[in-house]
């Protein structure tokens, strides 16, 4: 078994040339998956989030990690607007609220799956969890990995990040890489 430092360098240069990016940010993307990805193998259901722009990569993500063609379990990753429809008319005073309604559905067995900006109302939760996986943008949090919102390839290395994570879970699932 490989050791996930060694594995994403290798799954990060054998895809696309326009990966090449990530090789720089493996070392602060490596710790970040390892804790979200040991989370997921002991059962830990992921609650999706994102800000108002990004609302179509949590549909993505969900598609692309519980598609029909993976040849896995289907894992536990929801998009947390399909059950808070009226998360995208949240304010600072439903955080509590939101928090308390997944602490009851789920127990200790959730955290939150951040992607966007650090400045959005939706990232209130996520980031005051110490526990969270968040995709940041324009903010660092040491439990995140960062992005810039103003990068013209956002969506593109979002997509990236996506695939390289998926990657990740079948290999760690099919002991391809140790954790």
């Amino acid at each position: 078994m490989e050791q996930l430092s060694n594995w994403t360098l290798s799954a990060i240069r054998a895809d696309s040339p326009m990966m090449t990016w990530m090789e720089e940010r493996r070392f602060d993307w490596v710790p970040t998956a390892h804790s979200a990805i040991t989370q997921l193998m002991r059962g830990v259901s992921f609650a999706i989030i994102t800000d108002r722009s990004r609302e179509w990569f949590a549909e993505y993500l969900v598609t692309l990690l519980n598609g029909s063609d993976k040849k896995r379990p289907l894992l536990p990753i929801f998009n947390a607007r399909d059950l808070l429809p009226h998360l995208d008319r949240a304010n600072s005073n439903d955080v509590d609220l939101v928090q308390n309604m997944l602490s009851i559905a789920f127990g200790d067995k959730f955290i939150y799956w951040y992607i966007g900006r650090g400045d959005d109302v939706r990232a209130q939760a996520p980031k005051k969890s110490g526990d969270s996986f968040l995709w940041l943008m324009d903010e660092e949090a040491s439990n995140g990995f960062f992005m810039r919102s103003a990068d013209h390839l956002i969506d593109i290395k979002l997509m990236h990040l996506a695939r390289l994570f998926d990657k990740t879970i079948g290999a760690v699932m099919f002991g391809e890489v140790n954790l």
